[in-house]
């Protein structure tokens, strides 16, 4: 604990040496004395003193105009002065001392109990306030460390934005142009070969999206910008649905595949149906990766009942590898798999149950797995849903090929597009809609075209080499000519980011669309911005 340094004043030295008797043994001072004010007052300007014990009686500068001056110095005016006395008690004289500065008096002859507790009463004080200083200058520091912690959070959250935008950017545009020359295939005559071949591909490609969806998510998920959203869907068609695409995939590995569902579940709920689905099937890919034979098995068990509430527990059980008894909880992490050895047998990306863990968390439901390990594993899912009376999902159609959609009454459209793939699949999209097709690789040549062309449409890539499409949108909104800026423009973005999608509005867009993108999607998606600029 810190040293508190008192000044002992009085022009006699033997009241100094009795002064100084009375206070050696208080705890944590230190007595510093002198006999003259003025070598006092360069004591207090040099030294780190809190307290002044000052005889009222002085030649030259009595004691009131010696803690005056202390006062009035900023240097001083900190230090706790203490009138010493012998002269009157009288009213006139205390209010003299304390309108100069001072805190308290002592009246000689000086009784010991009452001047070492005042002493102590004050040197506590002083420790109080110096730690409290302490504490506030160590809050201070913590503070401004915690404010470049942000600030350095902020900026990393920035940069993994900006990565993410760009890798999203950067993987699904060589897939919305597969996936568009597989469209493409699929509107076109092909044997039973061609077909499978074809599918295969679409399955590939699913899975690539599904990574780069994964990496999305989980990356939302951290910054808090996953919105949760519920509707009334019917869970049996879900059911059916995942049983679907499930069945047939085991059945390509020989495993049986069934689903069991309690009488007591509810047909309709309402709930996040996209992220229950995106739980289970994580659940059930897991099993299917790990699973080389046997069996793997969905069940929706009922709980319980609360009024108008399920507690429901969704259950995959497979006959696969198993995990260690030691590595069961390492498998929710972000990144990780349960055997070091597991990414080069059976890859992946270790992101699936790490995002199913977060999922849960968010819509207030619970994760766990048990396994015994090379004998199978079972993954649950457990939340309450709420009861729903009917169905607002949308019937299935058989979605027609694009190719015989109604033709576009001779549309004349540009493509700034700089993946020549993507803008070949457009034009041949375009085409078949009877539209007159120009194609340019960057802002700049857009504008250049939009000057010497006449347009009903641009669609506009967001990210383009020397300029981009937000900045050809901006320059082409401000045309002076009224029939330039009135074209509709259409963004063609691989971000999935909201923010990235919000500009290309602010930038002056009548529509935005995600790669990849269904053909039907672009299609409609043509049709609403030509209909609202042309009413």
């Amino acid at each position: 604990m810190k040293t508190i340094n008192i000044l002992l004043l009085d022009d006699k030295e033997e009241n100094i040496i009795s002064l100084s008797a009375l206070l050696e043994d208080v705890e944590h001072v230190n007595l510093i004395s002198s006999t003259d004010p003025n070598d006092a007052l360069k004591i207090c300007w040099k030294e780190d003193v809190s307290i002044a014990l000052v005889d009222v009686q002085m030649p030259k500068i009595n004691g009131f105009e010696f803690v005056s001056i202390l006062k009035s110095n900023p240097k001083t005016s900190h230090i706790m002065a203490i009138m010493v006395t012998a002269i009157s008690k009288e009213d006139k004289y205390l209010l003299q001392g304390l309108e100069s500065g001072a805190v308290d008096y002592l009246y000689k002859p000086l009784k010991p109990e009452i001047t070492i507790a005042k002493v102590r009463s004050f040197v506590q004080q002083i420790l109080v306030q110096q730690e409290l200083k302490e504490k506030n200058r160590e809050l201070e520091v913590s503070r401004q460390e915690l404010l470049k912690t942000k600030e350095e959070a902020i900026q990393a959250r920035k940069s993994k934005e900006i990565f993410l935008a760009n890798m999203s950017h950067e993987i699904r545009t060589p897939i919305n142009g597969i996936m568009g020359i597989m469209h493409m295939f699929k509107s076109s005559e092909l044997s039973t070969e061609q077909r499978d071949w074809l599918k295969r591909l679409d399955n590939a490609s699913q899975s690539l999206l599904l990574i780069i969806n994964d990496i999305l998510d989980l990356s939302k998920i951290d910054s808090g910008m996953l919105k949760i959203e519920f509707e009334d869907f019917s869970l049996s068609k879900m059911i059916e649905d995942i049983n679907k695409i499930f069945k047939i995939k085991a059945t390509h590995k020989n495993l049986d595949f069934e689903i069991e569902v309690d009488s007591e579940v509810p047909q309709y709920i309402r709930y996040d149906s996209l992220r229950l689905q995106q739980i289970i099937s994580n659940f059930i890919s897991n099993s299917l990766k790990f699973t080389e034979s046997g069996s793997i098995t969905l069940t929706v068990k009922f709980m319980e009942q609360k009024e108008d509430k399920s507690l429901l527990r969704f259950i995959v059980k497979d006959t696969g590898i198993g995990i260690k008894e030691d590595s069961v909880e390492k498998i929710f992490m972000a990144f990780e798999q349960a055997d070091d050895g597991i990414t080069k047998k059976f890859g992946g990306t270790g992101l699936g149950l790490a995002i199913v863990k977060r999922l849960a968390k968010l819509l207030n439901g619970q994760v766990g797995a048990s396994s015994e390990y090379g004998k199978g594993s079972e993954f649950f899912f457990e939340g309450w849903f709420e009861a729903s009376d009917h169905d607002q999902e949308q019937k299935e159609n058989n979605a027609p090929s694009y190719n015989t959609f109604p033709k576009f009454n001779n549309m004349r459209v540009l493509v700034a597009e700089d993946n020549d793939l993507n803008s070949f699949m457009l034009a041949h999209m375009l085409r078949s809609w009877n539209c007159e097709v120009d194609i340019v690789r960057n802002g700049r040549l857009a504008l250049e075209n939009v000057e010497a062309n006449h347009y009903d449409l641009i669609l506009m890539d967001t990210h383009m080499p020397i300029m981009s499409g937000f900045e050809a949108i901006k320059e082409i909104k401000n045309h002076i000519i009224p029939e330039k800026h009135g074209i509709p423009i259409i963004t063609i973005s691989a971000s999935v980011l909201e923010h990235e999608q919000a500009a290309a509005f602010q930038a002056g867009a009548d529509g935005v669309i995600g790669k990849p993108f269904d053909p039907i999607e672009l299609y409609q998606k043509i049709v609403d911005v030509s209909a609202k600029i042309n009413s």
